[in-house]
């Protein structure tokens, strides 16, 4: 099938191809009841080589520098209590960790998780980090331009390999919170 965005070899929907997903993600995928049908999110196989975001677009397709989107796990402290969330924003901006992401969650400090957090809580590996098939609970707060978009493109679990997310998708997934302002003009 072709991808609708970028210039991928080939693009499977993802209940076609639990087995190239992490574990959450492949049960996240497999439990899907959302009002996007499962088949329309799909997989492409990315060479890690090419992640940079640079050498990506000019691999994959100019388009997807607009088109794509991080996951980033966030820690918020209060008083003896931490709180673990994701933040979804376009690739061309950041998380608005101290402002947006610290009100909502209610916390005095938020900052990003450190690695073996992000990727011990979540069962993905660093740099793939989705927000499909987060821990139950987390709080998933998702930036308004992300739901904007026909397709983005987020990360799979892994690292070889993304996924094509319809963007009316995101403010499906479990504990989505669609936020205007959350990501920042990059500086």
């Amino acid at each position: 099938m072709r991808a609708p965005i970028g210039d991928f070899d080939r693009a499977t929907p993802a209940p076609d191809c639990l087995d190239e997903l992490t574990a959450p993600v492949a049960e996240a995928v497999r439990g899907w009841s959302g009002g996007v049908p499962a088949d329309q999110i799909l997989y492409v196989e990315t060479d890690p080589r090419w992640a940079d975001t640079a050498v990506f677009v000019e691999h994959y397709g100019s388009d997807l520098l607009e088109r794509s989107a991080n996951c980033v796990v966030v820690a918020g402290k209060r008083g003896g209590e931490s709180t673990l969330a994701a933040c979804v924003v376009l690739s061309t901006t950041r998380a608005d960790v101290n402002g947006v992401v610290r009100r909502h969650l209610g916390v005095r400090k938020a900052s990003f998780a450190p690695m073996d957090t992000a990727t011990g809580e979540t069962g993905m590996e660093y740099g793939g980090i989705t927000p499909v098939g987060l821990p139950e609970g987390w709080p998933v707060l998702v930036d308004a331009a992300v739901v904007d978009l026909p397709y983005v493109l987020v990360g799979s679990g892994r690292r070889r390999g993304k996924l094509l997310v319809p963007g009316k998708a995101f403010a499906e997934l479990p504990g989505a919170v669609v936020l205007e302002g959350l990501g920042k003009p990059a500086a």
